[in-house]
């Protein structure tokens, strides 16, 4: 399967049964159940059941929402190390402590040719991931984000 060209435009990740289904699920089973609760309460027929209900849809959605969080730390740090150490094989040196984890996560996107002019230029202009992406040439597509 082809996959299609990235740039700043159209990089951004999704993932459809994430998106799409467990999401939209989510909100919808929370508004059924709070609009059920608050039925009980003005029929004066609420219980106990009525908060557990609710207690054990928050439980149902809270690992889901804990697993994207975790694999998008465990992936930061990566890109960190990486970022780090591709600057290092490209410069010679160690990379500047100023550069934030969100510019290197968008300075992953640069070429190699281009990436220690661009850190460089993020560091004296203080570049926002926005503008870092935007100041790339040759996009080095990343189609492994979570």
């Amino acid at each position: 399967m082809m996959k299609k060209v990235q740039s700043a435009e159209n990089h951004t990740a999704i993932t459809p049964l994430q998106h799409f289904i467990w999401l939209p699920l989510g909100m919808i089973m929370i508004l059924a159940v709070i609009t059920y609760i608050i039925a009980a309460i003005v029929q004066d027929n609420f219980s106990i059941l009525h908060i557990l209900l609710l207690g054990m849809l928050i439980l149902a959605i809270i690992p889901g929402m804990l697993a994207r969080k975790y694999a998008l730390i465990l992936q930061n740090r990566l890109i960190r190390t990486e970022e780090r150490l591709r600057y290092y094989m490209l410069a010679g040196k160690n990379i500047d402590s100023r550069i934030t984890m969100e510019q290197l996560i968008a300075l992953r996107f640069a070429s190699d040719g281009e990436y220690v002019a661009l850190v460089e230029k993020t560091l004296e202009e203080n570049l926002s991931k926005d503008e870092i992406k935007k100041a790339i040439k040759n996009w080095r597509a990343d189609y492994y984000r979570v």
